[in-house]
Formats: structure tokens, C-alpha cells, sequence
């Protein structure tokens, strides 16, 4: 008797409605980093604003993606590894791009922003690999450990609001040091404390 054949795992065909908003956060994240270098190279403002103006759509489509695959049942690994590489984007690398476009160019700023960038990638690694230990009978996780990456889009309303009042580049609150070889603007620090809130293990976030 014959063996059933396996279907081979098709990108297009395995794709679920979930995974096309999943796909959104990650076009409007990648379009938020565009921007950003458009402005750096032009200083137009007007990319500047659309920058600020993508993070929000990426957010939307991150709350809506998980929502549409657990009301149509459509939850799958796929999905789940999916929405941690588009969060990796929007979330960690686009709000990076946007501190460096503001004038967080400084060696210490580069130092800070990759930190704050690993540590997105390590917290997204270990949900994906803890997600089952915390998970409840019914597959629900509960809390997370340490801020989920998302909330990085406090940093990029923050700065959002200071450079619609003009604070951009030298004028940045806080100004600029030197330290030895490098500049460092101290207002980069608050990704810093954003970066290690999501790695920390004593801060339990309930999850909605």
C-alpha cells in the first residue's frame, strides 16, 4: 500500500487572510524606514511625517492580524514566525531609523540604538520559545515577560510630538556630550530603558 504523498509547503497557497495583515505591518514598517532615509538624504519633512505616519498602520495591522487568525482558527507556526519578523521591523529596526533621522548620530547613539535593537530580537526569540511553557490549558498566554516590542511606539510618539515642535537634530532636548572619542545625545538613553524593560524577567505584562 502506497504511503499518502505529502503535500509540499507551498508560501502562496498556505497563506491565511491573518498572514496578508501580518505581511501589512511589515510593508508599513519597511515603508516607515524608507522614509526616514528619504528625509536623512532630501530633509524634506514631508518623510519625515510619513515616517511617524507608517507606524501607526503597522500597529493596526499587528492588533488585527492575531485577532482575524483566532476568530477563523487559522493560528499556525507560520504565522506566529511571521508576526515576530514583522514586529522585528516595525517595532525595533523603524523606530532605530527614526531616532538616527531626528540626529542620534553620535557613536554612543549607534551603540545605544543597536542595543535597544538586539534586545527586540532577543525578546521576540524568547516568546516564540517560551510561548508553550506559559501557555494555559486552552494555548492562551497569560502575561508576557518583559514589555512587549510594541511598545516602543511610546518612544516613537514621544519623538513624534518633539520634532512637530521643531526638536530635531541640535535641538533635540538634552543636547549632545562628548565622551571620550564619541557623541552621545543623553535622549537616546530612553531606548536604552525601553530595550532592557523588554528583556527584563521580573516584569510580567497581563496579555489581552
Amino acid at each position: 500500500m502506497k504511503k499518502p504523498r505529502r503535500r509540499r509547503f507551498s508560501m502562496i497557497r498556505d497563506f491565511q487572510i491573518a498572514d496578508f495583515l501580518t505581511l501589512g505591518n511589515g510593508f508599513a514598517g519597511t515603508g516607515s524606514m524608507l522614509a526616514t532615509m528619504k528625509y536623512v538624504a532630501s530633509g524634506d519633512v514631508t518623510f519625515l511625517r510619513l515616517a511617524f505616519g507608517l507606524l501607526p498602520v503597522a500597529l493596526f495591522c499587528d492588533f488585527l492580524d492575531g485577532r482575524v487568525a483566532r476568530a477563523r482558527r487559522e493560528v499556525s507556526m507560520l504565522g506566529q514566525e511571521l508576526d515576530s519578523l514583522a514586529d522585528l521591523v516595525s517595532f525595533g529596526v523603524a523606530p532605530a531609523a527614526l531616532a538616527f533621522g531626528l540626529g542620534m548620530r553620535g557613536g554612543w547613539d549607534a551603540i545605544a540604538l543597536v542595543y535597544f535593537v538586539a534586545c527586540g530580537i532577543s525578546r521576540l526569540a524568547r516568546y516564540n520559545a517560551t510561548a508553550s511553557q506559559l501557555a494555559d490549558e486552552g494555548g492562551k498566554v497569560k502575561y508576557y515577560e518583559g514589555t512587549p516590542i510594541p511598545t516602543s511606539l511610546a518612544l516613537v510618539a514621544l519623538f513624534g510630538a518633539l520634532s512637530a515642535h521643531g526638536y530635531i537634530g541640535a535641538a533635540l532636548p538634552g543636547g549632545a556630550v562628548t565622551l571620550g572619542p564619541w557623541e552621545l545625545h543623553p535622549i537616546v538613553l530612553l531606548f536604552v530603558v525601553s530595550g532592557s524593560a523588554m528583556i527584563s524577567k521580573t516584569l510580567r505584562i497581563p496579555k489581552p
